[in-house]
C-alpha cells in the first residue's frame, strides 16, 4: 500500500476531495476499507459539522452495514492484527457491547447460521455468563444444523445396497429381484405361464465395513467461516459412521488436531480462532503424517487456495499424497451455497496433479465419498 493511499484511509471520507487513492494494486478494495473504518471511526464526528459527539451507545443506523457484517468484512480485507485494534476501538470506546456484555440480549437473538458465526468472531471477547450463554446457543444451533444434515449424509453413505447378503428387512427398495426369481423357478405354472412367488428376497443394506480413512484439513482464515462450520459439522456426523475413520484439523499459519473433539461441536467450533495468515503446505505435511492405508484415505482439504507459505511447497506436498494412492478432495467451498471465492490457478494446478477441485454442498460431499468408497 502507498502511502498515499494509507493517509487516504487515515484521514476518511472528508479528504477524498482533495486526496485520491492510487489504484496501483488492484487485489486490495480500497473503498471497501475506507467503508468499514467509516462506520466505526465516523462515531467520533457529528453528520451536520464535524464536531466530536459525545461518547454513548453505538448506533448502527449511520450505515447499511450492520455489526455482524462489518466484523466479517474486517477479516476480509485487513490483517489479524489490525483486526484486533478494530474490534477493540468498537468495544472499548464505541460501546458496540450488545453481544459481548448482556446474556439477556444474546438470549433473545434469532438461534441461526448468522448469529453463530458472530458468536464465533466475537468469542475471545466474551467473558463469564456471556460466554456460557454464548456456547448454548452454539451448542442450540450445532445440533439444528446436525439434525438437517444427518439424515441426508447417513442416507448417501450407508444406503447402498449390499448385493451378496439377504436381509430380513422387507422392503420395496431392498427386493433382490434376481434371486427371487431364481428360487422361484421350480414353482413356474405352464398354464398361466407365470412363476408362483412363493417367497420374495431381500438384499441387505451396508452396515459393515473396512473402514476408510477421512482426513479434512480446514482453513480458519476470516473468508472461509461458513465453510469451517460446516466442515466441522459434517466431521462429526462422519465419526458416527463405523465405514469411516475420521481426523480433523484446523490451520492457519499452525496446524491443531481437534480429532479428540470432533463428536463435540461446542468444542470443535470454540477452538476455531479465525483469521491471520495461511500455510497450507504445512497442514497438507501433518495430513500426510496421519495416512495409515494410503488406498483407503480420503484428504479433504478445505480452503480457498491462497497460500501464504509458498505455493511450490503446496503442490509438492499436494502431488505427494496423490500419488500415495490416497484421495484428495479440494474443496474451495463447504456450505448450503457453495459459492467459492478461491484462487483459481492454484485450482487448475492441483486438479493437474491429481486432485479433485470442486465447491460443495455437504450432500455433494457426502454423494462423493458415498461414490469413492463403494
Amino acid at each position: 500500500m502507498s502511502n498515499i493511499s494509507r493517509w487516504r484511509l487515515i484521514l476518511g471520507k472528508y479528504s477524498e476531495n482533495q486526496i485520491s487513492f492510487e489504484s496501483g494494486n488492484s487485489s486490495i478494495n480500497y473503498m471497501d476499507m475506507d467503508n468499514l473504518l467509516d462506520f466505526l471511526y465516523s462515531r467520533e464526528y457529528s453528520e451536520k459539522d464535524g464536531v466530536r459527539k459525545s461518547k454513548g451507545p453505538g448506533s448502527l443506523s449511520a450505515s447499511d452495514l450492520t455489526v455482524p457484517k462489518w466484523i466479517t468484512k474486517i477479516r476480509e480485507l485487513f490483517p489479524k492484527e489490525t483486526v484486533e485494534v478494530l474490534e477493540k476501538h468498537a468495544i472499548e470506546k464505541y460501546n458496540l457491547t450488545e453481544l459481548l456484555t448482556d446474556k439477556e440480549v444474546l438470549k433473545k437473538l434469532e438461534p441461526n447460521k448468522e448469529l453463530l458465526k458472530n458468536i464465533l468472531q466475537m468469542k475471545r471477547l466474551m467473558k463469564g455468563e456471556v460466554l456460557n450463554t454464548a456456547k448454548t446457543i452454539v451448542k442450540n444451533i450445532a445440533e439444528q444444523i446436525t439434525k438437517e444434515l444427518e439424515n441426508d449424509v447417513k442416507k448417501s453413505i450407508t444406503g447402498r445396497i449390499n448385493k451378496n447378503k439377504s436381509s430380513i428387512i422387507k422392503c420395496s427398495r431392498n427386493i433382490d429381484f434376481k434371486k427371487t426369481i431364481k428360487r422361484n423357478l421350480k414353482n413356474y405354472d405352464l398354464n398361466e405361464n407365470k412363476i408362483i412367488v412363493d417367497k420374495i428376497y431381500f438384499n441387505e443394506r451396508v452396515k459393515k465395513f473396512n473402514p476408510w480413512d477421512v482426513i479434512i484439513a480446514v482453513d480458519e482464515s476470516g473468508s472461509m467461516l461458513d465453510s469451517v462450520i460446516h466442515s466441522a459439522i459434517m466431521a462429526g456426523i462422519f465419526a458416527k459412521l463405523p465405514m469411516l475413520k475420521t481426523n480433523l484439523v484446523i490451520f492457519d499459519t499452525e496446524v491443531v488436531d481437534l480429532t479428540g473433539y470432533i463428536d463435540d461441536p461446542v468444542e470443535t467450533l470454540m477452538s476455531i480462532q479465525l483469521g491471520g495468515g495461511t500455510n497450507i503446505s504445512k497442514a497438507l505435511t501433518y495430513c500426510e503424517g496421519l495416512i495409515e492405508n494410503p488406498h483407503r484415505t480420503i484428504v479433504i482439504l478445505v480452503t480457498d487456495l491462497y497460500e501464504g507459505g509458498g505455493y511450490g511447497n503446496m503442490y509438492a506436498r499436494a502431488k505427494s499424497i496423490v500419488e500415495s494412492g490416497s484421495k484428495l478432495i479440494v474443496l474451495t467451498a463447504l456450505d448450503m451455497e457453495a459459492s467459492p471465492s478461491y484462487d483459481k490457478n492454484a485450482g487448475l494446478k492441483m486438479a493437474s496433479l491429481g486432485a479433485e477441485v470442486a465447491a460443495m454442498t455437504p450432500g455433494g460431499l457426502s454423494n462423493w465419498i458415498a461414490k469413492i468408497i463403494s
